[in-house]
């Protein structure tokens, strides 16, 4: 079933679907319009919701947008690093990791990655993301090391890099704490972290995925300490797991807890889980990824939860695919996320919306739904603003719906 926005719900204004909601989830919106916070129990009623209460939630969401961050879908010129797919965790939900002895492990040369960020830059890159797997023999100065040789030689290039995760490994391996740690990687160039490792914010929930992976509370502390040295970071969300939707409003609430105290978090990203080439589902420990009404619901709550404390809220087209990502941007998101240029990650677990996506591919579809273009900055500075299309601008055909949008139920 194609995931696509139905598109007789464009012709329904977000005060034709509030009048058609129920009078418990239509009280709940007009509290949340009115700037109004909610609580777990409200979130999860709105979590939970089906049919026209669906649709007042996917219209309120997208109003609430509009009227914090205005029409503008913004994007960022991006390149993703993934120096190895060599890693020990062993995380049951991912299928990108690789023992050092698998014919397809990989740990890639400082060179190979210099040289894949020249190419970056060349095309117009403003960040690199740089992630990877954690083997068991990593040399505790090579996260530093890493930042400092591309920081060095292309010091105006934004180093998104590695995850809590990631940053907790290497304070394992160094055996400095995780303050010093965290100063050493920004005095060779790191500029901001991603919230990933995140997955759910609840150790049950963790102890499924990955029992191996840190707590919830070591995931804390590495954002924190990071947002009080005045790093920044993402935050996310893995959900169409083993999770259910108390977990999504727990997730999001604790998030917004944190980004009262540290006003660290740039943007939240919802991530559907990609479940075919996973362990996880093909020993049946979870569902099939998320359904569209899921991937729905999840962006619309998001912006109903966190609109006032993290406003940006993107879409990853790399688990959605476009549609998906579209009717997202349609209920309350309002970035594309990046041109990544290569993404090992979600393809490895069975994603196959592609790797990369040019910049005008990006602005083509924001238009189809009548918004306005912004490349930005990895901070939301905009870089710059496309009020008209330009030659660029085509869109990506062959990797977008044909048959047609996914019906949910709504008959107005």
């Amino acid at each position: 079933m194609t995931k696509a926005m139905d598109p007789r719900w464009r012709e329904v204004s977000w005060r034709q679907a509030l009048s058609h909601a129920t009078p418990a989830v239509a009280r709940l919106l007009e509290k949340s319009l009115e700037g109004r916070e909610l609580d777990f129990g409200e979130g999860l009623a709105l979590a939970t919701v089906k049919g026209s209460d669906l649709l007042a939630l996917v219209k309120v969401a997208d109003e609430t947008r509009r009227r914090k961050v205005g029409d503008r879908i913004t994007y960022v010129v991006n390149r993703n690093l993934n120096f190895t797919n060599i890693c020990i965790v062993g995380c049951a939900f991912c299928g990108f990791s690789r023992g050092p002895k698998a014919k397809d492990a990989y740990f890639h040369s400082t060179e190979t990655l210099l040289a894949k960020t020249r190419e970056a830059l060349a095309l117009g890159a403003t960040e690199v993301c740089i992630q990877g797997g954690l083997p068991r023999d990593l040399n505790g100065n090579y996260y530093a090391e890493l930042l400092g040789a591309i920081h060095s030689q292309l010091p105006h290039l934004h180093l998104h890099a590695y995850s809590p995760m990631e940053i907790s490994y290497g304070v394992e391996k160094t055996g400095l704490s995780l303050r010093d740690y965290l100063i050493r990687l920004k005095e060779v160039g790191l500029g901001s972290i991603p919230g990933t490792a995140a997955e759910i914010l609840d150790d049950d929930v963790r102890g499924d995925l990955s029992p191996n992976k840190l707590k919830v509370s070591r995931w804390i502390d590495v954002i924190t300490t990071a947002h009080g040295l005045g790093i920044p970071s993402t935050c996310t969300m893995m959900y169409g797991h083993t999770e259910g939707p108390q977990h999504w409003v727990r997730h999001m609430l604790l998030l917004r807890d944190i980004q009262k105290d540290t006003r660290g978090f740039t943007e939240f990203v919802p991530l559907g889980f990609i479940h075919s080439e996973t362990r996880l589902y093909r020993k049946g420990g979870a569902r099939a990824g998320a359904s569209f009404a899921e991937d729905l619901i999840v962006h619309a709550l998001a912006r109903i939860l966190l609109n006032d404390h993290i406003p940006n809220l993107q879409v990853s087209w790399v688990k959605l695919g476009f549609d998906g990502a579209l009717a997202c941007l349609e209920a309350g998101a309002n970035d594309f996320s990046g041109t990544l240029m290569e993404e090992s990650i979600s393809k490895a677990a069975g994603a196959d919306f592609g790797e990369s996506v040019l910049p005008g591919e990006l602005r083509a579809m924001i238009r189809t739904i009548g918004r306005v273009p912004a490349e930005r900055y990895t901070n939301y500075d905009i870089r710059r603003l496309f009020p008209d299309a330009d030659a660029d601008e085509r869109l990506p055909m062959e990797r977008m719906a044909s048959a047609g949008s996914a019906p949910l139920g709504v008959g107005y």
